[in-house]
């Protein structure tokens, strides 16, 4: 399984991923507290949906590209919004050219004492990243393995924020040592949130990952779905997963409004689908 960012940029996991991230910032901006953003597998920044990674597959035509062209409802327009107003500003024009990575939408939504710290071992991704954030004194790039970063940096200083965990599942076990990673992390650090990406290509590795999240002692696990098809060809992605350690609080409110509709746009074979559930904590 390979999940190299550049090549899947803007695509509908992205936009799954990303709307959602947004959202839990916003959420952390609404106390006069600073915060900090940990983004563990950061990727290259920024992406440019002609370059030869983008332009070779064409996944965000099916993602960002379905959105950007949609007529949105103010319902979903207004929970959409901290997402879609960072992408227009990389896109001040009608066509999509840029489309902002991870580091690069949380960069756009810090206030003036807010952090960020991108890490990204890939050498070419990370020569990119530090290129993309090197003017903004709010972030700092870490040429660094995802693991030994998620160790290195919590607590935070700030004692409030975020980390965004977003593997590339090329390795075996990557869903078992994940699971593994956060539970460390969390017993470092119960406090913070926690946003965790995973693939669905069948429901047997997903399942697995959240049944051994679930024994993990983690007191509060959200899980947010989207499904643009079912989940047929093992080979073929056709889900985003999303775990949410301590979520703000009218998170899950917000994900019920959110989820259908979205998954409704971006659907590939059928209506798509969506699940949202708590695997421990409120129900």
């Amino acid at each position: 399984m390979n999940y190299r960012h550049a090549f899947h940029a803007g695509n509908f996991a992205d936009v799954h991923k990303h709307a959602v991230l947004a959202l839990v910032i916003t959420h952390l901006r609404e106390k006069t507290a600073a915060f900090r953003v940990i983004d563990t597998h950061a990727g290259a920044g920024c992406y440019a949906l002609a370059g030869p990674q983008a332009s070779r597959t064409g996944e965000w035509r099916d993602g960002i590209g379905k959105l950007h062209g949609h007529t949105l409802d103010s319902r979903l327009g207004g929970l959409l919004a901290p997402y879609l107003d960072v992408i227009r500003s990389f896109n001040p024009g009608q066509e999509l050219a840029i489309y902002p990575g991870s580091p690069a939408l949380a960069r756009a939504l810090l206030r003036p004492h807010d952090r960020l710290i991108a890490c990204e071992a890939e050498p070419d991704a990370a020569r990119a990243l530090a290129t993309a954030l090197a003017s903004d004194r709010r972030a700092k790039t870490l040429a660094i393995d995802a693991w030994t970063a998620l160790s290195a940096f919590i607590p935070p200083r700030e004692r409030r924020g975020l980390v965004l965990i977003d593997p590339p599942f090329e390795q075996p076990g990557e869903f078992a040592r994940l699971a593994g990673e956060i539970a460390k992390a969390y017993r470092k650090w119960p406090t913070g949130i926690y946003m965790l990406w995973y693939p669905i290509k069948n429901r047997g590795a997903p399942d697995d990952f959240a049944a051994q999240l679930a024994r993990s002692g983690i007191k509060k696990i959200l899980r947010s779905e989207l499904l643009i098809a079912p989940p047929r060809d093992a080979q073929r992605l056709t889900g985003s997963g999303l775990i949410l350690i301590n979520p703000p609080w009218r998170l899950t409110d917000e994900l019920k409004q959110l989820l259908p509709p979205l998954a409704a746009i971006l659907a590939r074979d059928g209506p798509g689908g969506t699940r949202l559930d708590w695997l421990a904590g409120e129900r």
